[in-house]
């Protein structure tokens, strides 16, 4: 699985640190960051379920 994250239209919502805190976090402003582009077996249904639910659709996953 590879993680993307666009900050160019993220708009702060937050829910992806709060669905995958392993992989995501927020900057200061409140805009995504992306802690690991590639994470471990365990993280991958997190980031699924944060791809799914975010709003803006900055997070993006490839299999």
């Amino acid at each position: 699985m590879r993680v993307t994250a666009d900050r160019n239209i993220c708009i702060g919502a937050g829910l992806c640190a709060l669905t995958a805190p392993a992989v995501f976090d927020q900057d200061d402003d409140g805009l995504v960051e992306l802690l690991n582009p590639v994470p471990g077996e365990d993280d991958r249904p997190a980031v699924r379920e944060a791809a799914n639910i975010c709003p803006s659709g900055a997070v993006t996953f490839t299999d």
